[in-house]
This record gives structure tokens, sequence and C-alpha cells, in this order.
């Protein structure tokens, strides 16, 4: 029996049965001495792979891209995309797609290794990653899965036993990216640009049966796709709003159509509550700041409307119609969503139109003296004090808070409940995770290990992680990230 057989590689490769312009069949470039930085059990189990086997040395090689699992076909994807606002050809420029595994359940995913090396897509770059930011990556998609957040996830991350030139040279690493798929809006911008009517709709019949096939054989199956992706990026973005997430390269390649978070290069949490924070060291316009985020989606989901004009009506002017009627609705479903997760997250069953002022006076308030985020989410589930106490207009506001939960028909216990489940006690901050990374990259893993675990339970609300929910003593002031390319 072979290894890939024993490991419980199951490949197929439907995305290389669209039109030949959307990917480019080619094999990984080989890596010199690749070992196990970490693997993901828990997932590797999801996936019908056995984890043991993963950290053999031919599986092992396998995620570094020596070697090819028994049906793989591996290829780098082509797509488009607007950075920061300005139109660019792109592509997988350091990822290949080596095949969609499916699942003991039936269910496919996206086998892709990040940092596999130069594709006809790379603009000059070297293909490669450096370890810290594939670390990265791993620590802050998983955190978000366990924060119940749409997320492609991380199985393994190998290094490459090869050094990469940045600003200084850097040990490389391949990441093993998981996802339901990779179509993003710059897919569906790239069929628009450079492809016939036909190439755009044998992308969208692929993603309505790869992602919402409840609606294929529907009358007007292009529509029902475009609103279906505004639903879910409606729901995506509430909940990165919600948790304090803030993307920081938000642009249309990292929107996918399945509604899935992407792309960890430049993201981080905030701590000090900012509607204007940014993080990004290219984001100087604060085009992606925490409180533009909604805003941006709607901006890029415009991009892919555009993108479906030819296939929702035969008269241009009367396909514009349509998408400008389905995008105009994308920032009150928003809304919707987000407001009932407020809710929860103060104890609110069912949400009504007038606790959106409870709300915007408690961020306001929060804003006004600077408190964090998280922990006054936090302190108010365990009715512990918060750094509000004492604040002009704070107990005000906490009396209104207390009358609107009396107004509920719910015990004191099923309101802590609602909220411990939807006020994380830990999030990755970004101190935390800047000290998991730097321990790692001197080969002590230990730190990452801890941070996972907590990490991997965040609404335990556990005494044992009081420590992982202290803010960094400077309150994040300077903190900066990079697209780690």
């Amino acid at each position: 029996m072979t290894n890939s057989n024993r490991t419980g590689w199951k490949l197929d490769n439907s995305y290389t049965r669209l039109p030949e312009m959307f990917f480019t069949s080619q094999d990984p470039n080989p890596v010199e001495a690749p070992e196990l930085s970490i693997l993901n059990g828990p997932l590797a189990a999801s996936l019908g792979l056995d984890a043991e086997e993963l950290q053999s040395n031919e599986s092992i090689s396998i995620l570094a891209g020596n070697e090819m699992p028994e049906g793989a076909s591996p290829l780098a994807q082509a797509y488009a995309g607007h950075q920061f606002g300005h139109f660019n050809m792109l592509g997988d420029g350091r990822a290949l797609l080596i095949g969609e595994q499916i699942t003991p359940e039936g269910d496919r995913f996206d086998i892709q290794l990040k940092g596999s090396g130069r594709t006809p897509y790379s603009r000059g770059g070297d293909g490669r990653a450096a370890l810290g930011p594939m670390l990265r990556e791993y620590i802050i998609s998983e955190a978000m899965h366990s924060l119940g957040i749409p997320t492609t996830r991380s199985l393994a991350v190998v290094t490459t036993g090869e050094m990469i030139r940045r600003e200084t040279m850097l040990p490389g690493a391949i990441l093993t990216r998981v996802a339901d798929s990779h179509l993003r809006v710059g897919t569906f911008q790239f069929a628009a640009q450079f492809g016939e009517k036909e190439d755009v709709k044998a992308l969208a019949d692929y993603a309505i049966l790869r992602h919402y096939p409840e609606i294929e054989g529907h009358e007007q199956p292009y529509l029902e796709l475009l609103k279906a992706v505004i639903r879910r990026q409606a729901s995506l973005i509430a909940k990165w709003q919600l948790a304090g997430f803030i993307h920081g390269v938000m642009n249309t390649d990292n929107m996918t159509i399945s509604g899935e978070t992407i792309d960890y290069g430049p993201c981080a949490f905030m701590d000090t509550y900012n509607p204007e924070t940014v993080f990004s060291s290219i984001d100087v316009q604060g085009r992606y700041a925490y409180g533009n985020q909604p805003y941006m989606a709607g901006w890029n989901l415009a991009r892919l409307a555009e993108s479906l004009l030819v296939l929702l009506h035969d008269d241009q002017d009367q396909a514009v119609e349509i998408a400008q009627k389905e995008i105009s609705g994308f920032m009150d479903i928003y809304q919707g969503n987000w407001l009932e997760g407020m809710g929860a997250k103060l104890g609110i069953f069912s949400v009504e139109k007038e606790d959106r002022a409870l709300v915007d006076e408690l961020l306001s308030l929060m804003k006004d003296h600077q408190a964090d985020y998280t922990n006054t989410f936090r302190a108010l589930t365990i009715s512990r004090e918060t750094a509000l106490e004492g604040k002009p207009g704070f107990a005000e506001w906490h009396d209104k808070w207390k009358s609107r939960l009396e107004k509920q028909d719910r015990t004191p216990e099923d309101i802590k409940t609602l909220m411990q489940n939807s006020n994380p006690a830990v999030i990755p901050r970004n101190h935390r995770v800047e000290e998991a990374l730097e321990a790692a990259v001197e080969g002590d893993y230990s730190v990452m290990g801890r941070l996972l675990n907590v990490l991997a339970k965040p609404y335990s609300h556990a005494e044992a992680d009081e420590g992982y929910c202290t803010g960094p003593d400077d309150d994040g002031k300077g903190y900066v990230t990079y697209c780690g390319t």
C-alpha cells in the first residue's frame, strides 16, 4: 500500500474541467530539506487523513511539494482583482492547488500549498513564503474557526530548509491551506475582463454546483448566485465586526464566493475600540480600517455584480438595474446580522430597532474612553467591573441596559449563557501572536502550542486563561502588520 493510500488522500480535480484560461497546470518547485513544523491533527481527521501518516517522510515531502499524492493535478489559478481600488491581473503567484480532498462524508475541500514556488503569475516574485507569516496564518485561521467565523484553515506548515530574501534572510516555509474553494470575486473579474460570456457562464455554473447547489435549475440562477454571495458576505463581515477582526487587505481577490475569510497577511484583532483602527503597513489611507470593512465589502460585491452582468439580462441597462437593486440591499442585510449579533453580546434574545441606540451608545463610550473592545463585553458577561466604570455616561447606560434585559422573559442564567456564547474571553491578541511567532522561528514551539490550546476554546471563560485576556502594555499603539510576501 502506498503512503498516499495509507494517509487517506482521495483527490478529485473538478477545477481542471473549467476552461483552460482559468489555470495553468504546473508541478511545485522542489525544496532542499523539508521538515514538519506543525500539523493540525483534528483537521486532518475531519478530512479523512491519518495524522500519524502525515508525519512520515513521504507525507512531509508531499506537504513540501517535492512529491504529489495519487490523484493530484497541481495548478495555479488565474484571477484578477482590485487592489486598493486599482484593477490588476493577478493569479496564484506563490501557491498551487494540488486537488480537492473528498472527505468520508462526501464533502469537497481544496488543498493548496502556499509558498510552493514561482508560477506564471508570480510577477517577479520568488513564489516562496517565510516561516513567520505562514505560522501566523495557521494561528489566526484556526482561531477564527474556533470563534465560529467562516475561514480557510491550516492543515500543516513545513519548513523548506532554504532561506528566502525579504528585508533580511528568513527561513522558508510552505503552508497547506484547506478551503471550501479558492473561487474569488477576482476570479469572476478575470473571466469578465479577459474571457467571453461562455467563460463567465462556465465559472458561474461551477460556483453554483460547488457552493450553492440548491439554486441549480432555478429560473434565474445567476441572479440567485449574486444574492447568495451577498448574504454570505453580509454574515461574514458582521462576524468580523463583532469579534473586532481587521482583515487589512480587502482587495477583491481576497473575497471568496464561498463566504470564507481568506488571506491572513496584515490582519489583526483590535484591542482598544476605535473604528478608524488600521494595522496594515500598506493601508496608509485607511481604506480597509475596521469601520470601513462593511462598506468595502459592498464595494467588492458591486464588482462581482459587474462581472455577472452578461448573465443577468441580455439588455445591458436592465442587467445594471437588476445588479444595482441587489447590491443596494447589502448594507441592510449586513446591519441586520450585525445588530442581532450585538444584541446577543449584550444578552438580548430578540433584537428590536430601538436596541441600536443602546449599542451605539456603548460603542461611543468605549471609543471616548479608549476601552478594550473584547474585555468590555467580557466584563459585562461575567459581571465584572469594566474599564468604563466611573466614566461619564456609563452608569446611565448600564441602567438602560439592565432595564432592557428585565423586559425579556428570560432568566439571568439564560442571559449569561447567551452572552458567554457570544463574547469570546480570548482572541489572538497581537502581542501574544508576535510572542509565539518569535519563539517558534527560533525553534521553540511551546509558546505557540499554549496559545493555540487557549484559542481553541475562546468561549470557555476559564480562569486559567486569564493571562491571555490582557491587552498589551501600550494598548497596541504603534503595532504594524505586513503582507508577509
